[in-house]
């Protein structure tokens, strides 16, 4: 249930940071709420196509979809002077859903049948692929390739996904349900 609401709190987390960042660069609310909405599930987008295992995860349960719209809706009558807001907004946000989706995004590979190498590589995909998409349609060199605090969040994505393999999944087979990964 926790990994659950942490899901619901790094859809919420990218989908603000996709939003300001509009914002900032002055976008229609039509480009402000696709902005937002592609940073919060453009990674698992990505991460599912390529693991094709079955229609994304949005398409199956649209929950994220609905986080991302609403949550895009919230910010852009709260946020009124996006332009304003202190430049460590955006990178402490995407820090957090950074480490949320990677943990989740090494989970699913697993889950998908995938070895561990793979598995890591699908979770920094999950993590970074949405503010990555959303920095090229921003026009901007993509966060990931700027910013320091993007590492720290992959290292704690990482080793909470190291600790879940490490003491959750027996040496053979997929990993048993612990709270609601999946």
């Amino acid at each position: 249930m926790l990994v659950y609401w942490l899901d619901i709190l790094g859809t919420a987390v990218f989908a603000i940071s996709g939003v300001l960042l509009a914002g900032k660069l002055r976008m229609d609310p039509f480009g402000v709420l696709v902005l937002g909405v592609v940073t919060a599930v453009g990674g698992g987008t990505i991460r599912d196509m390529a693991l094709a295992n079955g229609p994304v995860f949005w398409v199956k349960d649209p929950t994220d979809l609905v986080v991302a719209m609403v949550t895009c809706l919230l910010t852009i009558v709260l946020v009124r002077q996006p332009r304003r807001l202190p430049k460590w907004i955006l990178p402490v946000l995407d820090a957090v859903g950074l480490a949320v989706f990677v943990g989740i995004g090494v989970n699913k590979a697993f889950n998908a049948g995938t070895g561990p190498m793979v598995a890591i590589c699908m979770g920094v995909l999950t993590g970074v692929g949405g503010g990555i998409i959303r920095d090229i349609l921003a026009r901007e060199v993509p966060m990931i390739l700027r910013t320091e605090i993007y590492a720290t969040a992959c290292i704690v994505g990482r080793d909470c996904s190291r600790y879940r393999v490490l003491h959750l999944c027996p040496p053979a087979g997929k990993c048993r349900d612990a709270g609601g990964w999946s």
